[in-house]
C-alpha cells in the first residue's frame, strides 16, 4: 500500500479469512479471488472450471459470503459457470469481477496478453477474446474491450462456461 497499491488480492477463503480480517482491521483493502485460483492451480489439478458439481458450487457460494463478511471489498470470480457466478453476484454484498465467469458479474477483466490475442504457447481459455483484431491497436483493443463489457456483448455464451 505504501508503494502505491490500492488493494491486496488474496486467493481462496478458508484459512485466508483470518488474513482478510487482519488486513481490513488495519485499513488495508482486500480483493478476494475465488473459483480458479492461478496461484494454486497445480493443487486444483490444472486450469479447470470450478464449481460445476453441486457440492463445489455450494462451497463457492459459502466462500463468497464468508470473504465479504470477513471484510473483502471486492470479489474476483474466475473460471466458474456463468449461472453460478450470476447467483453469487446476486447474493453478494460486494462487487464481483468476472474472468471466465460469464456476463452476470458486476464487471469484467481479462489479462492484457489475452485481450491482445498474444499466443503464449498454451491452450487459449474459452473466455479469451482477441480484441486487438477489431481494435487495430493496443489502445483500440482496450477501448473495444471496455465498450463490449459496457454494452453487454462481452462475455457472451461463446466466452462463458456452462
Amino acid at each position: 500500500i505504501q508503494a502505491g497499491a490500492a488493494m491486496v488480492k488474496l486467493e481462496g477463503a478458508g484459512h485466508k479469512l483470518e488474513v482478510i480480517r487482519f488486513l481490513v482491521e488495519r485499513e488495508i483493502p482486500v480483493c478476494a479471488h475465488l473459483g480458479l485460483t492461478p496461484q494454486s492451480v497445480l493443487r486444483m489439478g490444472g486450469f479447470k472450471v470450478q464449481g460445476r458439481e453441486q457440492s463445489a458450487a455450494e462451497l463457492l457460494r459459502a466462500d463468497a459470503l464468508a470473504v465479504a463478511e470477513a471484510g473483502a471489498a471486492l470479489l474476483v470470480l474466475e473460471g466458474v459457470p456463468a449461472t453460478l457466478a450470476a447467483s453469487i453476484t446476486a447474493a453478494s454484498p460486494i462487487p464481483t469481477i468476472g474472468i471466465g465467469a460469464g456476463p452476470g458479474c458486476d464487471g469484467q477483466v481479462l489479462v492484457l496478453h489475452d485481450l491482445l490475442g498474444i499466443d503464449t504457447g498454451h491452450r487459449k481459455p474459452k473466455f479469451v477474446k482477441d480484441f486487438l483484431a477489431e481494435g487495430g491497436s493496443i489502445a483500440g483493443a482496450v477501448r473495444a474491450f471496455a465498450e463490449a463489457v459496457r454494452d453487454g456483448s462481452f462475455p457472451d455464451a461463446s466466452h462463458s462456461y456452462s
